[in-house]
């Protein structure tokens, strides 16, 4: 017997996307004269608005280029999307937890990708 739920379905989305959702969530409750957020709630509504960068379509077009990559999974693709590493170090702690290294050209790749859109 487990105290946790099922989980049913599992989605990667960059902040962009999670911004657009919680801005929803949160008309939603204004709208409803809801009562307060809970601490989690404004919590996440405080991150994405701090380190949102990009919009929604601009993170997946970017997304979608480092897939293109061959290194680069969906996971890591999202990740990257996310933290918009600035340098080789970055890059690599991001890699970190991967069964491979990257060559400094691959780096240099995916520096290259996030360049155009930061």
């Amino acid at each position: 017997m487990s105290i946790f739920k099922e989980k049913l379905d599992e989605e990667y989305l960059t902040i962009g996307e999670a911004k657009e959702i919680l801005e929803g969530i949160e008309a939603e409750r204004a709208a409803a004269d809801d009562r307060e957020l809970r601490y989690e709630l404004a919590r996440a509504i405080q991150h994405v608005n701090r380190f949102a960068t990009l919009d929604p379509a601009e993170s997946e077009e970017l997304v979608t280029d480092l897939r293109e990559l061959e290194k680069v999974n969906e996971e890591t693709g999202y990740k990257l999307a996310n933290l918009l590493p600035e340098d080789r170090a970055e890059v690599r702690s991001v890699y970190a937890q991967q069964r491979y290294s990257l060559s400094t050209e691959e780096i240099d790749d995916i520096l290259d990708v996030i360049a155009k859109y930061v």
